[in-house]
């Protein structure tokens, strides 16, 4: 891979999580104005709106981007995503953008711990050591035993152990599916889980907050377009670790936009679990 292609990756990265961030407050606002599985239900019909075009202007079409060897797998894969979605988002409204985030990070050290079993992956102790190192970050910035512990704190974990499962499902899937085939399953599939479960919860909407919905559903679709250009021009482990640049992002947005303040122990917790995932993405490309 070329400096020029790296460099150009690196951007794409830093704008992808730029956007993810912004999708990421604009989510929280909705979110506290209306139910949440209909705010993800109309993001999720545009997302599989988005695929179908991706997919329908490729060679092959529809049918081709539809053909995957292992169904079943697509469709867990699909469903862990809205799930996940929904999870985060309740976390954005329970706890605020700083703090969902800060624990959330920790999802590349559930990736390392989990690719053992998941994938067969040997996990050196090294990585092992990072891992641990990390989860002591998140046990700071949760702060069990010292404050009243609430359990809403766990909701972002949970939703970052879901993303790190449903990523791992994405490297095991694409070992017989291109990522066109993968991309194509996860969002239609999110979008007929979400239409099941999201009308059910459907309320009228603000003019206003169509606006806002409007804006949700692009930076959705131009955050993964970005995400997909950038892992085509540059290899991931060279790019990904400005994905932690998101945190930055969103601290900076809810400080600013939501009134939200950064704990202590909450920024202290979040730099552990920061550099331990740094250590875990630079050993992964050692042995590579």
């Amino acid at each position: 891979m070329t400096e020029q292609n790296t460099r150009l990756g690196i951007w794409l990265m830093v704008a992808t999580t730029l956007v993810f961030a912004l999708q990421d407050g604009v989510s929280r606002h909705l979110a506290e104005e209306y139910n949440v599985l209909m705010v993800v239900m109309i993001r999720y019909w545009f997302f599989a709106a988005f695929v179908i075009t991706l997919a329908a202007r490729k060679a092959g079409g529809v049918r081709k981007a539809a053909a995957t060897r292992q169904p079943l797998v697509q469709i867990f894969r699909g469903l862990l995503l809205a799930a996940e979605v929904c999870v985060m988002v309740v976390a954005f409204t329970q706890l605020g953008l700083v703090e969902s985030h800060a624990v959330f990070t920790s999802y590349p050290l559930l990736v390392a711990a989990l690719s053992g079993p998941v994938l067969g992956e040997k996990v050196g102790w090294r990585r092992w050591t990072a891992i641990g190192i990390g989860f002591v970050g998140v046990l700071i910035i949760l702060q069990p035993g010292v404050a009243v512990f609430s359990p809403l704190a766990m909701i972002p974990l949970l939703a970052a152990f879901m993303f790190a499962l449903y990523g791992l499902l994405t490297r095991y899937v694409a070992r017989q599916d291109s990522s066109a085939v993968s991309f194509f399953w996860t969002g239609v599939t999110g979008a007929v889980a979400m239409t099941v479960t999201g009308l059910w919860f459907w309320e009228p909407m603000q003019p206003g907050d169509w606006v806002w919905m409007g804006v949700l559903c692009c930076t959705a679709a131009l955050g993964h377009w970005l995400l997909i250009r950038c892992y085509e021009v540059a290899e991931a482990s060279a790019v990904q670790p400005f994905a932690y640049l998101q945190l930055v992002f969103v601290t900076i947005l809810g400080i600013t936009v939501f009134g939200e303040t950064v704990q202590l122990n909450v920024a202290i917790g979040a730099a552990v679990v920061v550099g331990a995932g740094l250590f875990t993405l630079w050993r992964q490309r050692v042995r590579g």
